[in-house]
């Protein structure tokens, strides 16, 4: 009995494997834990630097003929996973609501983008993938877009499903086979979901490998040769390493990394709505988010009552196990994380940030938090805090308010809220930033956008839309003739 004749989420199908070369059992066994209960999920393999290296070469040894077959086969085996996900929606739901914490319209969030992403790379096996160059003696001058060969993805916790598909389908589309490696978090909803609905559209064996791994398995992926390209999805830390290890052997890599990022409040907003979006912004799936709104500059005339607006929501907002309770906040994703955060909360404060409201915790449940009086030096206002922390900066003029906004290394997504779209704009023009976004708040994506950001945030690669071409193709140039020259020599 094969298995898609198993029931799609049937746990035995991964219970203590790797999907590498198909499901097979791996040498070490992981737990995967419910970051709510703290209780076993279920159990899969753990990857070691050897199979990941057995992972790229079955990868590249099937690159050529995926690449070669017909356009419309590929296309039908998108189609059909994004029919998959669609059909198993419900149970996949409740996978990812348990396994990375969230609440369950965020993983529905997921799986509407899952899908949208595989329609798109459906899309883009039909597209033109090259130009006509002008040249002159009867010469046919050609670019066109060819696959890197095998495209290394690895990807984070925080929205896994759509952080894992969104390099995995395009680098697919675009000719690649991929090996994937997951958070060891969440191997199933950013890695062996994606295996299991690719298994049952049809994909050729060995185009997608899935490898649930540490730090090792990364490292290995980054120096393996087999491997072209590394899609990396994570902290900024992590993320400097992995530019630097891959540099080592000149691939290709795409960096999106985390996000101190600002949503400005001139004085002319509507405070009602400002707090809202800054409520969305800044705690939505508790705040683990690369688009995070991580610090909101409020004009000082409107400052008190946005915070007063805020804090008030914080207050109300129901956290707890979202996959028991109706809920708006779940849990941060461990207990390390969670010290993290009440770290920086801590030392802000004593660093002259006052608690509006939050700051304290049960179990891996951070309560909603505002800091006001916040101001640049303190950690609250420097650094990515991956939790639910409000962080409220008041400023005087447009200049305080830019200058303010350019005091980091980041640049990711930028809100800005105005009665005046022009003034919004003229304003948004003097802050670097990869996403821009007027009158709203700082979180959002969609299948066809090209997303990415700058600075520490990431190396100006972007994933989406028409950037996929670019970053998971190179360019040829090709020149025909209907015979050779004599050349001189």
């Amino acid at each position: 009995m094969g298995s898609n004749d198993i029931p799609f989420l049937n746990t035995g199908i991964w219970n203590g494997k790797l999907f590498l070369s198909g499901w097979n059992t791996a040498g070490k066994a992981h737990e995967i834990l419910e970051p709510a209960t703290g209780s076993v999920l279920t159990r899969v393999g753990m990857a070691t630097p050897e199979d990941a290296a057995e992972a790229a070469k079955r990868a590249r040894a099937a690159q050529a003929a995926w690449a070669a077959l017909p356009y419309e086969q590929r296309a039908a085996i998108f189609r059909k996973a994004a029919v998959i996900i669609e059909r198993e929606s419900d149970g996949m739901t409740q996978w990812i609501v348990r396994e990375t914490g969230c609440i369950p319209p965020k993983a529905g969030v997921e799986l509407h983008m899952a899908v949208g992403i595989l329609n798109e790379a459906a899309a883009m096996v039909t597209q033109p993938s090259g130009l006509v160059l002008p040249s002159d003696g009867g010469r046919i001058s050609l670019a066109r877009r060819v696959p890197h060969g095998v495209v290394g993805v690895i990807s984070p916790f925080n929205f896994p499903l759509i952080l894992s598909i969104r390099a995995v389908a395009p680098a697919l589309a675009a000719g690649n086979t991929v090996v994937l490696k997951p958070d060891p978090h969440t191997p199933i909803t950013g890695g062996y979901l994606i295996a299991r609905v690719f298994e049952e559209a049809g994909l050729p064996k060995d185009c997608l490998q899935v490898l649930p791994g540490g730090a090792d398995v990364g490292q290995a992926m980054c120096a393996d040769p087999n491997i072209a390209m590394i899609s990396f999805t994570g902290s900024t830390g992590a993320g400097r390493s992995v530019g630097e290890q891959a540099g080592r052997t000149l691939k290709k890599v795409t960096l999106e990394l985390g996000g101190k990022n600002r949503l400005v409040i001139l004085d002319d907003a509507d405070v009602d709505l400002a707090a809202s979006c800054a409520a969305w912004g800044c705690y939505l799936h508790q705040g683990q988010i690369c688009m995070t709104t991580g610090v909101i500059l409020v004009h000082e005339k409107i400052a008190a009552k946005v915070t007063e607006l805020l804090a008030g929501k914080a207050s109300h907002l129901p956290v707890g196990d979202p996959a028991t309770q109706q809920v708006a906040l779940g849990p941060l994703i461990n207990e390390r994380q969670r010290d993290r955060v009440h770290g920086i909360v801590q030392d802000s404060i004593k660093q002259g940030a006052k608690l509006a409201a939050g700051g304290t915790y049960e179990g891996n449940f951070y309560k909603p938090t505002v800091l006001t009086g916040v101001k640049p030096g303190m950690r609250c206002f420097e650094e990515e805090v991956f939790g639910p922390v409000a962080s409220v900066v008041s400023f005087s003029s447009e200049d305080e308010a830019v200058e303010l906004a350019n005091r980091t290394e980041y640049g990711l997504s930028l809100g800005v809220i105005s009665a005046s779209t022009s003034r919004a704009l003229a304003l948004a023009a003097r802050i670097p930033t990869g996403l821009l976004h007027i009158n709203d708040q700082t979180v959002a994506d969609e299948p066809h956008i090209p997303f990415g950001g700058r600075g520490s945030s990431g190396n100006g690669g972007r994933h989406g839309g028409p950037a996929n071409w670019e970053e998971f193709t190179q360019w040829q140039w090709v020149t025909i003739k209907d015979s050779a020259p004599r050349y001189p020599f």
